[in-house]
C-alpha cells in the first residue's frame, strides 16, 4: 500500500545534518513506492501561537500564515516525519513553534505513524528529553503510533553525519515506513 508521508525538516540549515538524515527517509520511502513531501520549517511563516484560543470554537486559528495549509498536510498523510537538531537538549524553536500551532485541529491529526530524527554533538541519552517531548506531543494525538526514533549522535557541525551509522538506519527506517 503506497503511504503518503510529511517530513517536517526542523533544521535551520538546508544540507544539515538532521536534514540530511530526512533526505535519507525519503529516499528509502520513496524507493518502497511511498510518496513524500519534505517541508523545510525554517522556510515557513509560522507565528508563535497567542493562546487566544479564538480556534477552539471555530476549529481555525486567527493567524494568517503558512500554518494553516502545513496543519492540513498533517492531517491528509498516514506518516509524519518530525526532525530536529537539539539545542540546549530540546526540539529547535521552529520545531516547537509548529507544534503548538496545531491547536487548532491536533485531534485530527489522528491514526498516524511517526518517526522522529534528532541530531546532536552529544550521544543518544542526550538526545532523551528532546525525544520525551516530540513524544508527549504525539501522546495527545488520537492512535498516533511512534515507529522509530533515529538517533544522529556526533553531529555537530555541518556534515558530521555523513558515513555514520543514522544514515543507513534513516534510509531503512524510510523504506520501512
Amino acid at each position: 500500500m503506497c503511504k503518503k508521508v510529511l517530513v517536517l525538516s526542523g533544521s535551520p540549515r538546508k544540507g544539515g545534518n538532521s536534514d540530511t538524515l530526512c533526505d535519507q527517509f525519503i529516499k528509502g520511502a520513496e524507493e518502497l513506492g511511498h510518496s513524500a513531501v519534505k517541508i523545510y520549517v525554517k522556510d515557513c511563516k509560522i507565528g508563535s501561537c497567542n493562546a487566544c484560543y479564538a480556534c477552539k470554537k471555530s476549529g481555525i486559528c486567527v493567524q494568517k500564515d503558512d500554518m494553516t495549509d502545513i496543519l492540513q498536510q498533517m492531517i491528509d498523510v498516514d506518516v509524519i516525519v518530525l526532525a530536529t537538531p537539539v539545542y540546549f537538549y530540546s526540539m529547535n524553536g521552529q520545531m516547537k513553534t509548529l507544534i503548538d500551532r496545531t491547536l487548532p485541529r491536533y485531534t485530527e491529526i489522528k491514526d498516524k505513524d511517526f518517526y522522529f530524527i534528532a541530531t546532536a554533538a552529544d550521544g543518544k541519552s542526550k538526545m532523551e528529553r528532546t525525544i520525551d517531548s516530540l513524544r508527549g506531543f504525539t501522546d495527545c494525538l488520537p492512535m498516533s503510533r511512534v515507529k522509530g526514533v533515529i538517533y544522529g549522535q556526533g553531529a555537530w557541525q555541518l556534515g558530521d553525519i555523513q558515513g555514520s551509522k543514522a544514515m543507513h538506519e534513516a534510509y531503512e527506517t524510510g523504506k520501512n515506513a
